[in-house]
């Protein structure tokens, strides 16, 4: 399987400090998905750099954003992402949320969004390390299904 994480963040992408939610993501998928090839983006929460990584990484079975999913002015990655999509996978927000409400009920004010464009499954979750973390062993339970079944290959 093939994956790009990227992480979406104003201050990061600029410089001011270094991107550790990224990282930790990657590093959480490589841990709980066989075989699976990650490649990696930083880019400021803006719609044209967000659909630009989407567009460089429309190869890749799966794309995890992390960042830009809570209430904040600048935080527009699951907008850009849901016009970007062609299918809303309303259970994976569903599943993410529910489970991280066990953790801190802070999640009930993330927007974490799932989607499909073509046969890319496009996961946008929160920018925290530790969310990032959480939320990557979720998606390990589930991604690798998820792509089978977006390529025809049932249940």
């Amino acid at each position: 399987m093939k994956a790009a994480v990227i992480t979406l963040s104003d201050r990061a992408s600029s410089g001011v400090y270094e991107d550790l939610s990224g990282p930790a993501l990657i590093e959480v998928l490589q841990q709980g998905i066989v075989s699976l090839t990650v490649e990696y983006g930083l880019v400021p929460d803006e719609k044209d750099a967000i659909l630009s990584e989407y567009k460089r990484f429309s190869d890749c079975d799966l794309i995890v954003t992390t960042g830009g999913t809570g209430l904040g002015p600048r935080d527009i990655t699951p907008d850009v992402t849901a016009d970007y999509c062609d299918r809303s996978v309303p259970g994976i927000s569903q599943y993410l949320i529910g489970e991280s409400l066990k953790i801190t009920v802070n999640a009930a004010l993330s927007r974490i969004y799932a989607g499909t464009h073509g046969q890319t499954l496009i996961i946008n979750l929160p920018g925290s390390v530790k969310a990032a973390r959480e939320c990557g062993q979720m998606i390990c339970k589930i991604a690798p299904h998820a792509v089978k079944m977006i390529a025809g290959e049932g249940h």
